[in-house]
């Protein structure tokens, strides 16, 4: 199917945006779209996270009027909670934000491509799985695309975005525009699982945890190598407890499934870390404990997915 120009709408702000899932990069990047003007509806099952989600678009509000010195109004009267798919019918752009689930993306993927206008893309926050996958269950591939957010989203300012073979040229373009508009950079890759950042981090952190329960370091002294010897910010053990223990294991178990490469078969100790609920800062522990720490942003509900 190729992609008509003339039914192309025009991607500025006040362009209506969807994002599929309430967890913690669903929230931050229906802020950051709202923050930049957008009408947005979120889109979640769960109540708890729908009821939850208003607070916690003002909490990063707050986060980047303090930190970044951005002042956008009452960013959360742009957003609107919705329960079902069937909200997303206006939106010309819509995110998957949902968790690293290869069947659950799939499943969300054909729902909007029945729900959603012919002219509308879709762009997955998927962390592994490859666009060109995602884009041949709809009927539509070459208006889908990966825009892989960092997390915290509000707080970051470069995109991963991903482009399959079939992923159109005015799908890009639009996908560029609409990201610079929100302040951000792109970084335009190809695809494959994990595409660069996760192809390489997931592994990194998979042999850090390994070298943990081998006992040649702890935990931090495993970060700390990497932070002094090669400029780090916080190293591959702290970065995982910040992602989340648990999506860590979702996307090794992705990358695993698309390359079946066993380098990504997880280590015990990340298995167990994550079996025993000790899945990183939102936890109050990974490989490394967080007693006091309290996030700026309150956390999705308990029990409730979330995903980076």
């Amino acid at each position: 199917m190729g992609e008509s120009k003339d039914s192309e709408p025009s991607d500025r702000a006040g362009t209506p945006v969807g994002v599929v899932g309430a967890g913690t990069m669903g929230v931050g990047v229906a802020q950051c779209f709202a923050a930049a003007g957008h009408p947005v509806v979120v889109v979640d099952p769960d109540p708890a996270a729908r009821a939850s989600g208003p607070e916690r678009v003002r909490a990063w509000t707050r986060a980047a009027r303090l930190l970044r010195g951005q002042d956008s109004g009452p960013v959360e009267e742009r957003v609107v909670w919705a329960a079902e798919p069937a909200a997303l019918s206006g939106a010309h752009f819509v995110v998957d934000c949902a968790p690293e689930r290869v069947s659950l993306k799939e499943e969300i993927l054909r729902t909007l491509d029945r729900v959603c206008p012919a002219e509308t893309v879709f762009a997955s926050c998927t962390s592994a799985i490859p666009i060109g996958h995602l884009g041949s269950v709809t009927g539509r591939p070459e208006r889908v695309v990966g825009t892989h957010f960092m997390n915290p989203a509000p707080l970051k300012d470069t995109v991963e975005v991903a482009i399959s073979a079939a992923t159109g040229e005015q799908t890009v373009r639009r996908t560029l525009d609409l990201l610079a508009g929100l302040g951000k950079k792109a970084i335009v890759v190809g695809d494959g699982p994990g595409f660069v950042s996760n192809r390489v981090l997931m592994l990194t952190v998979n042999e850090a945890a390994a070298v943990v329960d081998a006992g040649t370091a702890d935990a931090a002294t495993v970060d700390r190598v990497f932070q002094e010897c090669f400029g780090h910010a916080t190293g591959p053990l702290r970065t995982a407890d910040l992602i989340g223990l648990d999506t860590v294991l979702d996307t090794l178990a992705v990358l695993g499934r698309f390359t079946g490469d066993a380098r990504f078969r997880p280590t015990p100790l990340l298995s167990r870390l994550v079996a025993e609920g000790s899945v990183g800062r939102k936890a109050g522990r990974g490989f490394h404990p967080y007693p006091s720490h309290r996030s700026i942003v309150p956390p999705r509900p308990a029990g409730a997915d979330t995903h980076v």
